[in-house]
């Protein structure tokens, strides 16, 4: 059944759903699985992806469908509902579907933006686990990331407090001599902490730590969650936990996580973590939750162990990518998949009415604050100058040889015109089209589009890669940014390009990925300038080093690792029911 979108607010709907979702038995016969394949968790459970996979190895693959999105604005375009709308209307059609979203983090939950649960009928429940900290996953990996810190800063310590040969008998180490201006590490929490993006830690006396500068970053844009993205199982987890370069030393050589001897402890911490944890739509379509968002500052991407085991259970398998198709698809493309070496059958590029016209021209979106009349009311003009924004992605995804489907996350304001200027637009760029209005009416309202991407899945592609991995770093982030961004090229700070030009002349470094950092709200590195850009340059500042992950991260702009907090927080509107425990507020 389909409630009242319109009238009832997210948690209500979850709550109303939740009454009849099916515990972790009744999931077992669903979805075919054996006793000791899932680990329940409450009304929740891990599945256990080994043991799943071990048994199902030899049965092919289901249909492999992506999800991403055209630039959003601040308020994101509905992707992870879109990606759960496509799965109730495959369900509807009385297809065997399933899918993987990401965990969401704690910063934008407590934020402006909320969850990432969904909404409406294509909600993913239960809300309230889902967005606060679902079955640890997100604090097992605080927990190891800043295990890493502590065992990097008391080193520090110890170092300058003994000579070599009291460091030997005191403690049994060597000295590894890191040099304080060169640390790669931060420490991480997982809240928008302006106020813990530059800080110096170790003040006092001569056992109060080293002093020197320090910073924290986001948990999701851990390197530990971009590992747990990309692993293949625990051994694999293990062996890249030693692998994480925190700095260097004063001779300019890496210092490990090895190095520290901290890799195992970090392992015992993330263990769990490794099981995806199972959820469903709230029509009861079966969901998987593993690793986290942040596109622009990290991978973005829901894990290859979920896609693995969704693609052997499932026959149709969705996967959602983080932010629009600039970042999340480009590094669902270059990146996740050449890592698991899983081809994808479709894309589906998530649009919407309210972004195409921000693209246009309109008004400034501001999230917290309501929306000018241009918005929610009928706009042709501002609509078909923004198509072009949707076009310029249409034609990134078929770079990689995919033909997109363009869904229309259609939303109760939307007029029949203005569906029609957006479906013409795509369809003369060469991509299908269908609307859809799951957010409104569940799977009922997904039937067009699921049929669109049956149909796609259908069709052959000639799917490949933007580069090989024998490109050097900076032709690699030259054709990102000229053939993805839309840029004419690349500048780089004088501090980047030595550090580019270090990496590109050690081999180790030659098969690394390229996960650029970027503002999401744009093709440009400027968040402001919307629209598809012309003229332009891509500057980068930085280049993040991720050994553990086996990730290059260019930077580009000013955007920072740690997101701000603003002036109207969801967390004011959160609260608990004292006599039930239920919470409410969140949306």
């Amino acid at each position: 059944m389909a409630y009242n979108a319109v009238e009832m607010a997210d948690w209500q709907i979850s709550e109303e759903a939740e009454k009849n979702m099916p515990m972790p038995d009744e999931w077992l016969e669903k979805l075919g699985l054996e006793k000791e394949e899932m680990l329940p968790m409450g009304r929740l459970a891990k599945l256990d992806f080994l043991k799943i996979m071990n048994r199902l190895n030899d049965k092919p693959d289901g249909k492999y469908i992506e999800v991403t999105a055209i630039t959003p604005t601040p308020l994101g375009e509905g992707k992870s509902t879109t990606s759960l709308g496509l799965m109730e209307g495959l369900g509807m059609r009385g297809k065997n579907a399933g899918g993987a979203l990401r965990q969401p983090s704690g910063g934008p939950t407590m934020n402006v933006k909320g969850t990432a649960a969904g909404g409406g009928n294509s909600l993913l429940i239960p809300m309230t686990e889902f967005s606060l900290g679902l079955t640890g996953d997100i604090n097992d990996i605080m927990n190891a990331h800043n295990l890493a810190m502590v065992a990097m800063t008391s080193r520090m310590q110890h170092e300058r407090n003994y000579n070599d040969e009291q460091l030997k008998r005191l403690t049994g180490m060597r000295r590894l001599n890191i040099d304080p201006t060169r640390v790669e590490l931060g420490w991480i929490i997982d809240f928008c902490a302006q106020s813990l993006r530059n800080i110096v830690i170790g003040m006092g006396g001569r056992f109060d730590g080293f002093t020197m500068q320090s910073k924290f970053g986001i948990a999701v844009g851990s390197e530990c969650m971009a590992i747990l993205a990309v692993i293949r199982d625990l051994a694999d987890l293990r062996k890249r936990l030693d692998e994480i370069t925190v700095a260097f030393d004063k001779s300019g050589n890496p210092v490990t996580t090895g190095d520290l001897e901290v890799g195992g402890a970090m392992t015992a911490f993330m263990r769990n973590t490794i099981n995806p944890t199972l959820m469903c739509t709230a029509e009861y379509q079966p969901c998987m939750v593993h690793a986290g968002p942040f596109a622009n500052i990290a991978v973005g991407q829901s894990s290859i162990i979920a896609d693995r085991v969704g693609l052997k259970l499932f026959d149709y398998h969705v996967t959602e990518s983080g932010f629009a198709a600039d970042i999340g698809f480009e590094k669902f493309w270059n990146v996740k998949c050449r890592f698991s070496g899983l081809k994808p059958h479709v894309s589906v590029l998530t649009s919407t009415i309210r972004a195409l016209k921000m693209h246009g021209g309109g008004p400034k979106v501001v999230a917290g604050k309501a929306l000018a009349d241009e918005y929610t009311k009928e706009n042709i003009g501002l609509l078909e100058q923004g198509c072009e924004n949707m076009v310029h992605h249409i034609k990134t995804i078929r770079k990689s040889g995919i033909n997109p489907v363009v869904c229309i996350n259609r939303f109760y304001t939307d007029t029949d015109a203005e569906v029609a200027v957006v479906r013409k637009a795509a369809e003369a760029a060469g991509a299908r089209c269908a609307e859809s209005r799951h957010w409104e009416l569940g799977g009922e309202g997904a039937l067009e589009f699921a049929d669109a991407v049956i149909e796609a899945c259908e069709e052959g592609n000639d799917f490949q890669f933007l580069y090989p991995l024998e490109m050097k770093l900076r032709d690699r982030v030259e054709k990102i940014a000229t053939e993805v961004y839309g840029a004419d090229g690349v500048s780089w700070s004088p501090e980047a390009e030595a550090k580019a030009k270090m990496l590109e002349g050690d081999s180790k470094y030659d098969d690394y990925a390229t996960m650029m950092v970027k503002t999401h709200l744009s093709l440009t590195h400027d968040p402001v300038v919307k629209g598809v850009p012309k003229g332009w340059t891509l500057p980068i500042r930085d280049v993040l080093i991720y050994s553990g992950a086996k990730f290059l991260c260019p930077c580009a702009g000013t955007i920072s690792l740690m997101p701000g907090t603003g002036s109207n927080p969801a967390f004011r509107r959160i609260d608990v029911d004292t006599d039930t425990g239920k919470v409410s507020g969140l949306f």
